[in-house]
């Protein structure tokens, strides 16, 4: 092992092996994780009615697209890996960067993980118990496994990871396609629900509603801003960085879009509204015997964004560490593989810790509620920074 703060003249940096296909499989392949395949009906539960579900969608993915281009300028500003931390910290000083160093690190960043892992063990189970959940101490057996699992992934070296993204996302992609198609198949045929019909029936329009919706639809978009926090490992992050975030949120906020719809052809509000994975659902009706196929894609998909987390979650933790704000052994990597191992394995430990009293609804509401108000009190910095270098010229 050895630390950034070395005083050799060659200082040992991560390498920089993530491309312009890397980091779309990247962004795509976090935020393509549990979301869609377990949110839609609780965004309808809470919303009333599909044409408004499906407004939610769209806003939530034009919300992402608006903080990404927030995020795409201080990405190719300060090429630094760490995100919020880094920006926090260049533009409010350390104060500030501490808090978001901790809270990112020991609150957000694991309660994030741990949500898709659950999801990965639940959809993992499900084909083996048809008529009843799986049990909740299976379930976070496999969540903690899986965890390991990429923790062991993550610590070989970067392009180990980043090849994991990129078929995990390709296979995301895949099965969101089946869906996709399977719908306008139907939709052609004839052979639907009314659900698109009476299209704004039912919707709620109070505050209360509306918000926990569109929390729940958010924490389907969380990871367009991955990419920024692995800024110092993207080849070229000027050109790379903005192009990889203007391709991957406009092409998962349109297949978003389209599965949602896929759902409503094929399924009623009350049997989207009764399930418990809308996705899986959809599939028993769609293909049948088959439908297990649907199962194993949302286990994939979780597992996919939790590799991808995790490779991002880590380099924040160990950029905390090298600027002084987490212990000095989280800002060494691996000597030969040059991964941030000790930081890793430190987001693996606090993880499982908040495995064992975790359930899912209530991480992905406080998640969501967390990372907004967070994240918009982390764009005022991003416009102090560029007010004041305007105002140097």
């Amino acid at each position: 092992m050895a630390t950034e703060k070395d005083s050799s003249p060659d200082k040992l940096k991560l390498k920089t092996e993530v491309g312009l296909l890397g980091g779309v499989s990247l962004i795509a392949g976090v935020i393509i994780g549990s979301g869609i395949f377990m949110s839609p009906q609780y965004v309808l539960l809470y919303i009333g009615s599909p044409g408004a579900s499906l407004l939610i969608w769209a806003a939530s993915g034009l919300l992402a697209m608006l903080a990404s281009l927030c995020y795409a300028e201080l990405g190719t500003v300060i090429r630094e890996s760490g995100g919020e931390y880094i920006y926090i910290l260049r533009t409010s000083g350390n104060i500030m960067a501490f808090i978001c160093a901790f809270t990112s690190n020991i609150v957000m960043r694991p309660t994030s993980m741990i949500a898709v892992a659950l999801v990965f063990a639940q959809n993992s189970l499900a084909p083996f118990y048809d008529d009843c959940p799986p049990p909740n101490g299976a379930v976070k057996c496999l969540a903690a496994l899986g965890i390991m699992v990429l923790t062991v992934v993550n610590c070989f070296n970067v392009r180990s990871s980043i090849k994991v993204t990129v078929l995990f996302t390709a296979i995301k992609v895949l099965a969101l396609t089946v869906i996709m198609i399977g719908g306008v198949v139907l939709l052609i045929q004839g052979d639907t629900s009314n659900s698109l019909q009476n299209f704004l029936e039912g919707t709620k329009l109070s505050i209360r509603p509306m918000g926990i919706a569109f929390y729940q639809c958010l924490w389907s978009y969380d990871g367009w801003n991955t990419l920024n926090q692995v800024t110092e490992e993207v080849n070229h992050p000027e050109v790379n960085l903005p192009r990889a975030l203007m391709i991957a949120i406009p092409m998962v906020t349109i297949l978003y879009l389209m599965v949602n719809v896929s759902y409503l052809v094929v399924l009623t509000p009350a049997e989207m509204i009764s399930s418990s994975a809308v996705a899986v659902t959809w599939g028993n009706k769609v293909l049948g015997r088959w439908g297990w196929v649907m199962s194993v894609a949302a286990a994939l998909s979780a597992f996919g964004s939790l590799n991808g987390s995790f490779f991002s979650g880590g380099r924040v933790c160990y950029v905390a560490a090298r600027e002084g704000h987490m212990p000095d052994i989280l800002a060494m990597a691996h000597m030969r593989r040059l991964t941030p191992s000790p930081a890793l394995i430190f987001n693996t430990v606090i993880a499982l810790i908040v495995l064992i009293p975790g359930d899912f609804q209530a991480i992905v509401n406080f998640f969501s509620t967390s990372q907004w108000q967070e994240l918009g009190c982390f764009q005022l910095p991003g416009i102090v920074y560029r007010s004041l270098q305007h105002g140097a010229v």
